[in-house]
């Protein structure tokens, strides 16, 4: 399980780097500091169950972040 903490490590990275080369810092900052948590993580040796509960409290985290986002920032239909 350790394992894909990195696999998602370098996924978020590439990220970053990719939103750093099309000119998003803030976006780019934000992946970034998601690699260093699953990089970081992935080096801890916790238990598969642990593992699981991590990830869960980051999807959670994410949807809580997507959804207020979507309803209180975005505005649709606007460039």
């Amino acid at each position: 399980m350790d394992r894909m903490f990195r696999v998602l490590a370098f996924w978020t990275g590439i990220f970053t780097v990719m939103f750093f080369i099309g000119d998003m810092q803030k976006t780019a900052l934000l992946f970034l500091v998601q690699t260093a948590f699953f990089l970081t993580v992935s080096y801890l040796k916790l238990s598969e169950r642990m593992y699981m509960y991590l990830f869960g409290a980051y999807l959670t985290v994410f949807m809580v972040g997507f959804t207020w986002y979507s309803n209180f920032i975005l505005v649709p239909g606007f460039e």
